[in-house]
């Protein structure tokens, strides 16, 4: 039962920052031996990534940055090719009619090994302004302020 184990590639930590993630939703991905290869020695970035649903409903990731694989050659892909992800038919109508509401936005927030495959957690995220940043902000120095106090007392 090796399937349970997830082996976290690459997270997307601006995501929580700039977004209010509403649900999640887990996602295969379209990918071709090399580049698995390469995600398997780390080579990923979803920093400036972002998901869309084309006319054909399928759900394609943008700008996942995967490194070409040392030993590739010909075989390799660019390195920035939009791919595809894999989601059940009735999840994709489900999040058509979301992103159709104002506001919602698709966003990828991590990329992981689930066994042998790899997948990609995407979020249906809605938009932080800039005063709910602050908010964020003041709620982290508050939370480091009482740590630390709470540091001196116990030493």
């Amino acid at each position: 039962m090796g399937q349970d184990t997830r082996k976290l590639i690459a997270s997307n930590k601006k995501a929580w920052h700039d977004y209010f993630i509403e649900e999640k939703y887990e996602a295969g991905i379209e990918l071709f031996g090399t580049e698995v290869k390469s995600i398997r020695q780390g080579h990923c970035s979803i920093k400036e990534a972002f998901v869309r649903i084309d006319k054909n409903n399928e759900v394609q990731i943008y700008g996942m940055h995967i490194s070409p694989y040392e030993k590739g050659n010909i075989f390799n892909r660019d390195s920035l090719r939009v791919r595809k992800l894999l989601l059940h038919k009735s999840e994709i109508r489900k999040l058509i009619g979301k992103i159709n509401q104002k506001g919602f936005t698709l966003v990828p927030l991590s990329v992981y090994f689930k066994g042998s495959l790899v997948k990609v957690e995407i979020g249906l995220a809605k938009g932080k302004k800039l005063y709910d940043k602050r908010q964020d902000i003041a709620k982290k120095d508050q939370r480091r302020a009482a740590e630390r106090e709470f540091k001196i007392k116990n030493l």
